[in-house]
């Protein structure tokens, strides 16, 4: 095994951490893999895995926190690869208005989280729990933050802007867009010759689609949290405005309540009364499930519009990427998202539909591979 223990790259969701250790140059060699799911439940799983995909931990029990993950992992960093990583990596989904670009996560850089927690009460918490985690176990290593939102920041000020007074813009109402980690991953996969008109749609329990021009994004569905733009799993997507004023005046809802209906009981598992997985409800409308039908048709429709939305505003359509879990792995969903698009050249056994393996956690190591030399 490696005398060095390489970059440690921490992808968290609310019960679930990604990891993989690559190493500190530019090889990108995959040192160790795995991840941590259900944490906090009884079915909770944890499985690393070193370079050669050979299994080196596999634990079915339940973890009580992303700690008792983090400690497990820092114990076999150390078991099989000798060494404390030399960096930490961490995506995080939203910095705020101030927080625009990868960097080192410095105490300043701690306080503006804090400062950004609600542009994102649902992610920003998580994330810095777990930096401060990272810190205690990882003592004196340097910890990078990498965030999805510094992809979209060469959109134009049309498309930033929310049409709402200025005053709220200076205090940072705008569209940031995410899953730009993702985003960033595929571009770099196609280089050194992307597209000049190239549409990603990153589908999955979150989805968003992004229009890119030369390589750079013009346009993307989520704004200012990754609650808007098409329906996903749990979360509403764009919606008339008025919906939340009714709400709020005739049933007296409060930001909580809102905010719980919005993220976790909307999108798919609201419109199939119950299931929010892909491939559940796939399965449920093959048997007649009208219910999952819908849920299913609302996805495939509302994808496939944002599409043709996208390839009016670049002029056309070079190459269509599909990502993400439901992107990868969902070929039936993919193949219905491209009926009605062969007026652009889409199909889906053409050249101009590719299906691309999200590297969220590698690209994180790239910058920090970048990050660590300055």
């Amino acid at each position: 095994m490696s005398e060095t223990g390489g970059i440690l790259v921490l992808n968290s969701g609310s019960s679930s951490l990604k990891f993989g250790v690559y190493a500190a140059d530019a090889s990108e060699k995959v040192l160790l893999s795995g991840s941590a799911e259900g944490i906090g439940h009884a079915s909770g799983s944890l499985h690393i895995r070193d370079g050669e995909g050979q299994t080196l931990v596999e634990r079915e029990s339940v973890l009580e926190s992303q700690e008792d993950a983090l400690k497990t992992l820092d114990k076999a960093l150390r078991e099989h690869l000798h060494a404390a990583p030399v960096a930490v990596g961490h995506r995080i989904v939203h910095g705020g208005p101030k927080l625009r670009e990868h960097q080192r996560i410095t105490h300043d850089v701690l306080e503006e989280l804090e400062r950004a927690v609600h542009f994102a009460p649902l992610h920003i918490p998580t994330a810095l729990k777990l930096v401060k985690q990272s810190q205690k176990i990882f003592l004196d290593v340097p910890q990078f933050a990498c965030f999805d939102t510094v992809f979209h920041r060469t959109m134009p000020e049309v498309a930033a802007r929310l049409p709402v007074p200025d005053e709220l813009y200076e205090k940072g109402v705008m569209r940031y867009g995410f899953h730009g980690i993702s985003y960033e991953s595929v571009v770099h996969r196609l280089e050194p010759s992307v597209p000049a008109r190239c549409i990603i749609a990153h589908l999955g329990s979150g989805s968003s689609l992004v229009a890119v021009r030369e390589g750079k994004s013009i346009d993307t569905t989520m704004g200012l949290t990754p609650t808007g733009g098409i329906p996903m799993a749990t979360r509403s997507g764009d919606l008339d405005p008025g919906v939340l004023i009714y709400l709020l005046r005739a049933e007296g809802r409060n930001a909580d309540e809102l905010e719980e209906l919005l993220n976790r009981k909307s999108g798919l598992i609201a419109l199939s009364s119950g299931e929010s997985d892909m491939q559940e409800l796939m399965k449920k409308a093959q048997a007649g499930d009208e219910h999952a039908l819908l849920a299913m048709n609302a996805f495939v429709i509302a994808v496939r519009k944002q599409i043709g939305a996208y390839a009016a505003l670049m002029g056309g359509l070079d190459l269509l990427v599909f990502t993400g879990g439901i992107g990868e792995h969902a070929e039936a969903i993919r193949q219905q998202i491209c009926e009605g698009l062969e007026f652009l050249g889409v199909e889906p056994a053409s050249d101009k539909v590719k299906v691309l393996e999200t590297q969220e956690e590698l690209q994180i190591a790239r910058h920090c591979v970048e990050l660590l030399k300055t």
